[in-house]
């Protein structure tokens, strides 16, 4: 397929298909169009005596003091530069060119006055691969992004840095190499590049897709340990969850049907006496289907953001430009701190399945070996489990309920949104390091149940481990094995459809 920015709808695979070159964008006739009609609607406000926020004023609280347009380059380079005081590390290569890519697609929709010049400019980054370098902190998430997204297009004047590869790189000479000159702003274009929330989004966009994956990857790992504590299968029954509707309760409990489907482990204790299991393994469903729900509001959010113009003022036509507040993060902020809760909700019940594993109940040793006293078997890494939920815990302190007034009062209440952003990457991260552990865990308790064989997709898995971890018999160094599954997580190499 082929997007057509400003005219067609992002979702959250077109995007990354774009990003990774899957999907080919252009600038359509139409958007292109769109794009002139509102460069001409400033120009002619640019001329105009009438003041204009943005267009021939000055920014925040100098909203009251008019420029000339002789003034008016100069104006838009100084709101450039002024703003870029960003700290802290560079964010990923991968998140500044989804910046790149959300922010050429909203100002394509033909309400922010840019020059064709200037979205075609950043469209030849993205071709290029020369990404602008852009630090992890200070957006307190409105006016939109204005410190990350500065530092984003700073380029387009020949300062700043750029990635090439894997090196950063001075912009001057990036574009030099690449045959390219500095360019000029002219009016609007500063305030319309720099107002927005693309840093956010992009950070959205980025943990949506790490943690559709974990998702899943929960659900396997929650089956392999109930087949490691031949635990039962009833809490996942339709009828129970047909009379308790959530969309997210219903697809797990689907899910681990699947999951246990032709399991020789679950048929073998079919009429044993257990009563029922700890909620950690009967409750996947009540636990692992709220994160789900979360996922899901978020998606939805960030799919309308994808969509969305951000940037202030908005051009309606000749002689109006509104001045709103489309820019604040708000709407994002407070969802990505409840997707951070999810996901940390995730890891929580992983470690407590963790913890399950090592008590020695249910015809399992004592911390997963045969040897204990002289080995500790599998005791250590639920260490790491627990150091990483509580870090997690610590994370989810919500951004969003926070603000701190900028710009003299002007801009009284933000959303912190790009902090949201960022710990909600930071919870996903350590939730794959968590999986990693219990997957390994739960290998090695299945092993003790042979001969008896699980389901496909469980044996799959299993297999998988067992390519790189072997079975646990005497105490060695695990960081290795840890370091593995580790790697297994973060390429994505479990299966997890359950078609």
């Amino acid at each position: 397929m082929t997007f057509r920015y400003g005219v067609d709808r992002l979702n959250l695979d077109i995007v990354n298909g774009i990003a990774d070159g899957s999907v080919k964008a252009e600038l359509t006739a139409e958007a292109i169009e769109k794009i002139n009609v509102s460069r001409q609607r400033v120009d002619k406000m640019a001329a105009s005596d009438k003041a204009v926020y943005g267009i021939n004023t000055g920014f925040g609280p100098l909203c009251d003091t008019q420029i000339t347009p002789e003034e008016t380059h100069l104006l838009q380079k100084n709101l450039l530069i002024t703003h870029a005081v960003g700290v802290g590390n560079p964010i990923a290569k991968s998140i500044s060119k989804l910046m790149l890519i959300t922010k050429v697609h909203a100002l394509s929709q033909g309400f922010s006055g840019i020059r064709l010049a200037v979205v075609e400019r950043m469209l030849k980054f993205v071709e290029l691969d020369i990404i602008p370098v852009v630090p992890e902190q200070g957006s307190v998430g409105a006016s939109g992004d204005l410190a990350p997204l500065s530092h984003l297009f700073l380029p387009l004047l020949g300062e700043g840095e750029f990635w090439v590869g894997d090196e950063i790189q001075q912009a001057a000479k990036v574009l030099a190499d690449n045959n390219l000159e500095a360019m000029d702003l002219h009016a609007k274009e500063g305030l319309a590049l720099i107002n927005g929330t693309q840093f956010i989004l992009s950070h959205a966009i980025t943990g949506l897709t790490k943690m559709r994956y974990l998702l899943d990857l929960a659900d396997i790992a929650g089956a392999m340990s109930i087949e490691g504590m031949q635990g039962s299968e009833q809490p996942f029954r339709e009828e129970l969850h047909a009379i308790r509707a959530f969309e997210g309760n219903i697809e797990v409990a689907k899910r681990m049907r699947r999951l246990f489907k032709d399991s020789q482990n679950m048929a073998d204790h079919e009429e044993c006496d257990r009563v029922q299991d700890p909620y950690s393994l009967r409750c996947i469903p009540q636990v692992h289907g709220a994160s789900r729900n979360a996922y899901n509001h978020l998606k939805e959010l960030a799919e309308t953001e994808m969509n969305s113009v951000t940037d202030n003022p908005i051009v309606i036509s000749e002689e109006e430009a509104i001045s709103g507040g489309s820019f604040h993060g708000q709407p994002l902020a407070m969802v990505l701190d409840y997707a951070s809760i999810a996901a940390a909700e995730l890891g929580n019940i992983s470690d407590r399945r963790c913890y399950l594993l090592l008590e020695g109940l249910h015809g399992l040793p004592r911390l997963l070996t045969t040897s204990g006293g002289l080995n500790s078997g599998m005791m250590i890494p639920q260490y790491t489990t627990a150091a990483l939920v509580t870090e997690n815990k610590s994370l989810c302190f919500p951004p969003s309920a926070d603000s701190v007034p900028t710009s003299m009062g002007q801009e009284d209440h933000v959303s912190m949104g790009s902090i949201s952003g960022r710990k909600f990457n930071q919870i996903l991260g350590n939730l794959e390091k968590i999986f990693a552990i219990e997957l390994m865990y739960a290998a090695q308790a299945v092993d003790f149940r042979r001969p008896n064989t699980c389901s496909d997709i469980i044996e799959q898995n299993h297999a998988l481990i067992r390519t790189k971890v072997a079975k646990l018999e005497e105490d060695r160094l695990l960081k290795p094995d840890i370091d593995a599954m580790v790697e297994f997580v973060n390429s994505q190499a479990f299966t997890v459809s359950v078609n």
